[in-house]
């Protein structure tokens, strides 16, 4: 017995995932949310993605708005199709029928529209004022029991708009199959949208709130990372090879290279040489072996004027494919958004370097930050999966003291790899150091290397420090464990 459940793609980014693999046909769904929320999008959407794979759609309007009203705010979105208006959707408006004869007259003038149009998708926009004309919640749930019947027999897939909150104990939550929750809330001083699968009958959704953001695409849902890959796509390779870290003199220091698949931070404070290590790490990608940097700070052309002076000619590397650059402004950004752009990029490039510059770019696009481990976990799994070998940054005032716990104890267990870049000042001078503090699974030297920029060659190692040349020799000390 098939068992398998006929769904509709939706066309809208992200929601067939949250759904368990779209809507079911043949089902009914609320879309709830207050005004401005995207709830007459999301709709048209769905409906224009139906129409476009050869389906009927009826759209039926119980508000006052005019069409033409609806129409002006649609055709500015890439989705809508004017050619298909009156053709594959049909919009109608029975705001009069309900107002002047009640929910039975509606109830009629919907079941003939159906038959008549053979619709396979009816949008009922306007449910509040629906229920607003019914005496009691027998009224209301009889409406929607009579529509359910009537668009079931049509094999005909319902969703019903509204305004009004609805708990699972209100006579529509009660009846339809699935409900839809779009949110706006304010955090501080910015706003973020969310959208939650409240109830799924016969369907696994994803639980959670997921952000949404509205373009000129229309809606774009980006599922929660922990929740999307909580089991990784593909297995962590835990690969033996040894990746090598682009610094002269360092490879030795951490047992022959980075492992690879592995992820490993570069913590230390502002001008230490973090960007600079990063670019010497992706100097040696390849069209064959290529890499993708993923950073917040810097442009594309801040980033090549950085790596010209250390001799990396970063426009060759991007010409001929070997390496692939994103910046994503430190401004307003959405955490989720930010982790699929990152993961698309490395598998579009099948990137086997990444460079992220700085962690905390991820830290400050959160507007829940209690999510952070959890996210951090399904990213570099995922990322190690795809055998790909990370290196990123994290800025801190000092490596002694509170850096331990920013990021949290719980994300630096999940790193397998930490370098420390410090700054020494000896006689008058500072002087650059480089303190291997973990590389997982192998031996490493504990020593305190001197580095420095080399005009064409980036980092290298010169040799070791003795104590005595610096007073912030101790500092990293206590912190160097080896797991």
């Amino acid at each position: 017995m098939d068992k398998t459940l006929a769904r509709l793609s939706s066309d809208v980014p992200g929601l067939d995932e949250i759904t368990g693999g779209g809507l079911i046909a043949g089902s009914s769904y609320i879309i709830q949310g207050r005004p401005g929320a995207g709830k007459t999008i999301l709709a048209n959407q769905i409906a224009f993605a139906q129409a476009r794979q050869g389906r009927k759609v009826l759209y039926v309007t119980l508000l006052a708005e005019s069409h033409d009203r609806l129409f002006q705010s649609l055709s500015t979105l890439d989705f809508f199709e004017d050619s298909r208006v009156s053709k594959d959707l049909t919009y109608l408006s029975l705001f009069r029928t309900l107002r002047e004869e009640g929910l039975s007259a509606l109830v009629a003038m919907l079941r003939s529209e159906l038959m008549r149009q053979q619709a396979s998708i009816l949008v009922l926009d306007g449910l509040l004022n629906a229920r607003e004309s019914g005496q009691s919640n027998l009224d209301v749930k009889t409406f929607v029991a009579e529509l359910q019947g009537h668009a079931a027999f049509t094999g005909c897939t319902v969703l019903f708009l509204t305004s009004a909150h609805t708990d699972e104990s209100s006579p529509e939550h009660t009846m339809v199959d699935g409900v839809l929750q779009l949110d706006e809330s304010l955090f501080e001083s910015r706003t973020a949208r969310h959208i939650r699968v409240a109830k799924s009958r016969g369907s696994r959704a994803m639980g959670g709130l997921h952000a949404y953001e509205i373009t000129d695409r229309g809606i774009e849902i980006y599922p929660r990372l922990e929740a999307a890959f909580a089991v990784p796509t593909q297995s962590d390779r835990a690969s033996a090879e040894r990746i090598d870290t682009g610094i002269e003199g360092l490879d030795e220091r951490v047992g022959g290279g980075l492992p690879g698949s592995s992820v490993s931070v570069i913590v230390g404070p502002a001008g230490s040489g973090k960007t600079t290590f990063g670019l010497g790490f992706l100097r040696a990608a390849t069209p064959e072996r290529p890499a993708v940097h993923f950073g917040f700070y810097e442009t594309e052309q801040r980033l090549t004027r950085k790596a010209k002076a250390l001799g990396i000619d970063l426009p060759a590397l991007i010409d001929s494919g070997a390496l692939t650059l994103l910046w994503r402004p430190l401004t307003e950004n959405l955490l989720d958004k930010l982790a699929y752009d990152l993961l698309n990029a490395v598998r579009v490039s099948k990137a086997e370097r990444l460079f992220i510059d700085g962690l905390a770019g991820f830290e400050r696009a959160t507007v829940i930050p209690h999510r952070m481990v959890e996210f951090f976990a399904a990213l570099t799994n995922e990322l190690r999966g795809a055998g790909v070998t990370t290196v990123c940054t994290w800025e801190v005032k000092e490596l002694s003291g509170p850096w331990i716990t920013n990021p949290s104890p719980e994300i630096l267990s999940q790193i397998d790899n930490i370098l420390a870049l410090e700054h020494v000042r000896t006689k008058g001078v500072l002087r650059r150091c480089v303190t291997v503090l973990k590389v997982r699974d192998s031996d490493y030297d504990t020593s305190v290397a001197e580095i420095k920029i080399a005009a064409n060659g980036g980092l290298r190692v010169t040799g070791n420090l003795l104590e005595g040349d610096g007073a912030s020799l101790g500092s990293a000390e206590a912190d160097r464990r080896q797991r």
